[in-house]
């Protein structure tokens, strides 16, 4: 994992870095389709039985996303643009644009 800092045009500091899951780390069920993506075994210490909300393919693809996070917010890219770790800060910043709000969990609110 590579990680930036950069101050956008605004003032507001960000963070940058890539997070690329492992496959035995990506979740293989969607509740809201109630698709299961494994099969079924009898024992069930051979599957991954973690769960996601929502639909997340384009968060969970085998290219992984970079993450931005600020003090209150958080967003990620996909896929990881290729020059992300040696671009300037103006770009890296219209990367951060063009990424997706992510929701901050309780741990990432009350530690910031």
């Amino acid at each position: 994992m590579s990680l930036r800092a950069f101050t956008d045009s605004n003032g507001q500091k960000w963070e940058a870095y890539d997070v690329v899951p492992r496959t035995e780390e990506r979740r293989r069920y969607d509740r809201r389709s109630g698709e299961i993506k494994v099969e079924v075994t009898d024992d069930r210490r051979d599957t991954d039985r973690r769960l996601t909300v929502g639909r997340a393919e384009h968060i969970t693809s085998k290219a992984g996303w970079l993450c931005f996070e600020s003090h209150d917010e958080r967003r990620r890219l996909t896929p990881i643009p290729a020059d992300w770790t040696r671009c300037d800060s103006a770009r890296l910043e219209v990367y951060c644009r063009e990424a997706r709000p992510a929701r901050l969990t309780g741990e990432h609110r009350s530690a910031k």
